[in-house]
């Protein structure tokens, strides 16, 4: 870095220290020292300090009270089940926070010249101003990267009307203890995976959503068995046209009218607003460049590259509005930092077959292209299903919920992608995603082992069922050791 005139120079700047921050500074280092690292708030990714790991220590808690509760169905009884739940809630915030430290020790081993404290906003393509502690200082970059995340998106009329009866999920991992009453209006990802486990833990749990699916499945027969599977478990009102929200002392009400016109009214301790995220762009001064937006002032950006037009600003991770997940972030971070520390040998990377899991029980998994991707693209596929009722060793752990599909190109009998509610979904959503990436065949993943009595059974009776809808012969004759799948 070089102090010319009161502005100092870089080869890189990189707005936002998060998970794709951290990986394009260790991608662009490869290529040059001369690296900013500017984060405006403080180190530690979103995973570690409001997502991934807190919400999966909540979710453990969760399953661990449902299994208590549920042990007599195996004649095991459990006498009495009492949640301390500042007990459950000290364990998320500690180990929270010993994640949350490694990140942190992490960034604070790279040089000092290297980290600057405040809020970058452009006042040119490649000119920064950022307000820091010691006050504002000018950074002109022959590159920047931009990895500024994403922040809840939550309707502004709720805060005026709640005031701190307005939660996010990033409120949840500060209590000391568990609340009693919680409205959670969002029927997604984050909305589903918190509600399950609040229910779980005692906590009186109402979910609310605008339409009727429940969780990111795509397939109308996946999404209506997750509907009847978590609202034989979890209240649900769904079909929300209308959702108007009050105070009452120290209470949430919500009032929502349905789409038949009926109306319900409940309190709550606390609504906790699951609707979604947006991208930190909207205070970056993108105005202030000759970047191509969107209509929502996104960056357009090629995913493929990071690059951003035909600029020298990269793009990754959240702030990029694609696919939110860590490991598509720190991906995104990576081809981002190493084409702006190469600059200008710009260069493709391949991107992984997509997985994305949800961690409710049962799970779900989406691998590769989902249903609805491949019937927008027009492409000739077929379904191979099984169902997860009598699957033997699904039975066996009395978790015998949900439903895989497998999506086989017709012509080649090539795996797709795949959707699947179901136990142990994280685990073959994986092998289905390594199939997917390496262009795996129907028959050839018949072809592979599989150990009986495994979950992993289930997946070949899926299998078995495209391989006889794409009318494809056998390698090998097919014998069936568990009557059931």
């Amino acid at each position: 870095m070089k102090d010319t005139d009161r502005t100092i120079t870089t080869d890189v700047a990189i707005i936002g220290a998060g998970t794709a921050g951290m990986a394009a500074y260790r991608a662009a280092q490869r290529h040059t020292d001369r690296v900013v690292l500017i984060e405006s708030h403080v180190y530690g990714t979103t995973c570690a300090r409001v997502g991934c790991m807190p919400s999966k220590l909540l979710i453990a808690a969760a399953e661990a009270a449902h299994a208590a509760r549920h042990a007599d169905r195996f004649g095991v009884k459990v006498p009495r089940i009492d949640i301390d739940g500042r007990a459950v809630m000290a364990r998320v915030r500690s180990e929270r926070d010993r994640f949350v430290g490694f990140v942190v020790d992490t960034v604070e081993q790279w040089p000092d010249a290297h980290r600057w404290l405040g809020h970058a906003r452009f006042v040119g393509t490649n000119t920064l101003v950022v307000d820091g502690p010691a006050g504002p200082r000018h950074l002109q970059a022959g590159r920047i990267v931009i990895a500024t995340g994403s922040r809840p998106a939550v309707p502004p009329a709720w805060r005026d009307a709640l005031g701190d009866r307005l939660i996010v999920n990033d409120d949840v991992f500060s209590w000391n203890d568990l609340p009693r009453s919680v409205a959670v209006v969002g029927a997604g990802v984050v909305g589903l995976e918190l509600a399950q486990a609040l229910h779980r833990l005692g906590v009186r749990v109402r979910l609310f959503g605008r339409g009727s699916r429940i969780g990111p499945l795509t397939h109308p027969a996946l999404q209506a068995l997750a509907g009847e599977v978590f609202g034989s478990e979890l209240p649900l009102t769904l079909g929300v046209n209308a959702l108007h929200v009050r105070r009452e002392g120290d209470a949430a009400v919500l009032r929502a009218t349905l789409a038949d016109g009926q109306v319900q009214e409940a309190s709550f301790e606390f609504l906790l607003a699951a609707t979604g995220r947006r991208p930190n762009v909207d205070q970056l001064g993108l105005a202030h460049t000759a970047l191509p937006l969107d209509p929502q002032g996104v960056p357009v950006y090629d995913r493929r590259t990071g690059r951003i037009g035909d600029s020298a600003v990269f793009m990754a991770g959240d702030a990029a509005d694609d696919r939110p997940l860590l490991h598509e972030a720190a991906d995104e971070g990576r081809i981002a930092g190493d084409n702006a520390g190469r600059w200008p040998d710009v260069r493709i990377r391949p991107r992984r077959a997509p997985l994305a899991v949800v961690f409710s029980e049962p799970q779900m998994a989406l691998v590769g292209a989902t249903h609805a991707e491949l019937r927008v693209a027009g492409i000739d596929f077929e379904i191979g299903d099984v169902s997860f009722a009598d699957q033997g060793r699904s039975r066996v752990m009395g978790r015998n919920q949900g439903a895989l599909q497998v999506y086989a190109e017709r012509d080649s009998g090539r795996l797709l992608g795949a959707e699947m509610l179901g136990p142990a979904a994280e685990h073959l959503g994986h092998l289905l995603a390594w199939s997917v990436q390496r262009g795996d065949t129907v028959q050839q993943m018949l072809d592979s082992p599989f150990y009986h009595p495994v979950v992993e059974e289930g997946l070949r009776s899926a299998l078995r069922d495209a391989q006889r809808k794409l009318q494809l012969p056998a390698a090998f004759p097919e014998v069936c050791l568990e009557c059931a799948t």
